[in-house]
């Protein structure tokens, strides 16, 4: 069985600033703006939703492909990725361009300055899925290379493989056709609250019938869990587990996907699937940064039967 992750390979850098921007900034000159913030720290940070989902995969012990491109920087990140056992091949290597890196400046009030140059990202992953099965493989297609986002769900439905579309931040580029294109024959359609609003909005689809075009619509609550809804009209909330303490909730998405996509390929339904998910983003809310987190077989399990009882599956 083979799972593909399409979407991003980045850097995030992180810096604070110890201070608050807003006693910087002249409001009355916002149309002049030139400012300058010394900052006390950077952290640099692997990211992208393809490698954060494929970090957390790798901890339930599957060895999924990155369908994505990276750049001429990329040699520290391929090499925890392989130190991990994560296969490297669908990742397209541009020697012209850096990899996807992402500037993050944070005040004492949690405000962020956030600036994004895609590099990389910009390039489609052109990778040729040489044998896809559709009795064995899974797919997600999350945000990530906008050609790749628009190309792969027909390469997965004409295939007869199972897929989940994510379309996360790419949401403000991506035009009606390709959300309902997208979405139409997928096995799930998975976003947060505010994502689904705006497909509704940019579709003019309800959320009923986006669940005649997918047999899956899975919405995070954050902290109220995830709503799992299925095209035959039943509905499942699937509660969220409790951290040991939140220090950061990015990636905590990612993790999800993961844990309901470890689910899924060990033949779980969907509402059962989606439990795992909710463990698997416990444990990356406890650190700063998408892929800080790590667990053991055996931490995963005692979270997870703390809450919901036997763990259906095997890890590792």
């Amino acid at each position: 069985m083979s799972i593909y992750i399409s979407g991003s390979l980045a850097f995030d850098r992180i810096m604070s600033f110890p201070g608050n921007f807003q006693d910087h900034i002249l409001m009355d000159k916002l149309h002049q703006i030139n400012v300058s913030f010394m900052v006390e720290g950077m952290d640099e940070r692997r990211g992208g939703c393809a490698g954060n989902i494929a970090w957390s995969l790798a901890l339930l012990g599957e060895k999924p492909v990155i369908v994505s491109c990276a750049g001429r920087d990329f040699d520290p990140y391929a090499k925890i990725l392989k130190k991990r056992g994560l296969p490297l091949e669908g990742i397209r290597r541009d020697e012209s361009l850096f990899t996807a890196l992402c500037y993050i400046t944070t005040d004492l009030n949690g405000n962020q300055i956030t600036g994004f140059y895609p590099g990389a990202m910009g390039v489609p992953s052109d990778y040729a899925f040489a044998s896809l099965n559709p009795d064995a493989d899974m797919a997600i297609v999350s945000p990530g290379n906008m050609d790749d986002m628009r190309r792969l769900p027909g390469v997965f439905r004409e295939a007869g493989v199972p897929y989940i579309y994510d379309p996360g931040q790419q949401l403000p580029v991506l035009s009606a056709a390709d959300l309902l294109n997208a979405v139409e024959g997928s096995f799930a359609c998975i976003t947060n609250d505010y994502e689904l609003k705006m497909i509704c909005k940019t579709t003019g689809k309800s959320e009923e019938e986006l669940l005649g075009r997918t047999l899956w619509l899975v919405t995070t609550l954050g902290a109220q869990g995830a709503l799992v809804r299925g095209a035959d009209g039943s509905e499942f909330h699937i509660p969220a587990v409790s951290p040991r303490t939140v220090v950061d909730p990015t990636g905590a998405g990612d993790a999800h996907r993961a844990g309901l996509i470890k689910g899924l390929s060990c033949g779980l339904p969907m509402p059962e699937a989606a439990k795992l998910g909710s463990v698997s983003a416990s444990f990356a809310l406890e650190r700063m940064g998408t892929q800080e987190h790590t667990f053991t077989p055996g931490q995963f399990r005692k979270r997870y039967e703390k809450s919901f009882g036997a763990l259906p599956v095997a890890l590792g």
